[in-house]
């Protein structure tokens, strides 16, 4: 007589033969005029394939170009005039897939910290820098306001010892910002409080919104203090101890507010996630003085 047999991996089993985000190196060269002010991006992205080899190649790949790599910096909504996108592939033996938000993990952190020290270099209040890049783009602007209101940007200010940092990011179609609160605790950042705002179109469900957006900032809260690593071909990380996730007690007080609009729905799964890494890293900055260019931030402090 046939019987069904029940596999199941361990947790170290899983977590050592899976499939990795894949790894990506960014160099961004940015030219100012006298006055310093933004007249050319030349943005070049060197990493992994999510698609290679997966039925979505041929209608993910166009000219080399990846889309799922790209996404998030080719076609921003930034007015960034003389600009320019490229990517190289780098094959490995590694095998990648999608985390969650995809190309926009890294695409976001990127930008927004890029964005935040050309603000800073020119002495420009980081919001309303955003806002003149911003434009022509209504959604944007009316997140950037909304978010402006719920903190007191430009009004209120941050604890002693604490500072904020912003970032605004669209991905699937829906735009969302943060504003995090953060300390530094152990040679660490500490988030205490996160302020966001979102477009996501017409909200159906405002609390099913508003979760999503919460869950996205503690997945991306996760991500930065955790990382894979390979020693003689094999993955070093098996399970919690060596590949922290946040903890109830480490998540910070979060506040989402939503856009009133009649425009038809947009994504909202993964466009929590995005903003969260750069809101971070642009408040670590405040605090050291240092700009962190490596994940996960352990590394990037280090750097």
């Amino acid at each position: 007589m046939k019987k069904p047999l029940k596999v199941v991996w361990s947790r170290e089993d899983d977590m050592r033969g899976g499939f990795y985000r894949p790894m990506n190196f960014h160099r961004a060269k940015i030219g100012l005029d006298s006055k310093k002010q933004l007249v050319a991006w030349d943005h070049h992205v060197v990493g992994q394939s999510l698609m290679k080899g997966t039925p979505f190649e041929a209608m993910m790949v166009k000219n080399g170009i990846e889309g799922a790599i790209v996404e998030g910096i080719q076609g921003t909504a930034y007015d960034l005039k003389n600009f320019r996108v490229q990517q190289t592939r780098v094959d490995t033996p590694m095998t990648t897939s999608w985390w969650r938000s995809v190309g926009n993990t890294h695409t976001a952190y990127v930008m927004e910290t890029a964005i935040d020290e050309l603000a800073v270099m020119g002495g420009h209040d980081p919001l309303e820098f955003r806002r003149k890049l911003l434009k022509k783009s209504p959604r944007h602007i009316a997140v950037l306001d909304l978010l402006k209101k719920e903190t007191g940007w430009g009004h209120q200010k941050p604890e002693s010892g604490k500072a904020w940092g912003l970032a605004i990011h669209e991905s699937f179609q829906s735009v969302v910002a943060h504003v995090a609160e953060v300390s530094m605790v152990n040679g660490l950042p500490k988030v205490h409080r996160v302020w966001s705002a979102a477009h996501v179109g017409c909200v159906v469900n405002p609390d099913g919104v508003a979760s999503q957006i919460e869950g996205g900032i503690v997945y991306a809260l996760s991500h930065l203090y955790q990382q894979i690593q390979v020693k003689d071909g094999k993955i070093v990380q098996g399970n919690f101890d060596t590949y922290p996730v946040a903890r109830m007690n480490e998540t910070p007080r979060v506040t989402v507010a939503l856009v009133k609009s009649d425009e038809h729905p947009t994504g909202i799964g993964e466009p929590g996630v995005p903003p969260l890494g750069p809101a971070v890293a642009n408040a670590v900055f405040r605090l050291t003085g240092k700009r962190l260019r490596k994940l996960p931030f352990s590394e990037g402090l280090k750097a």
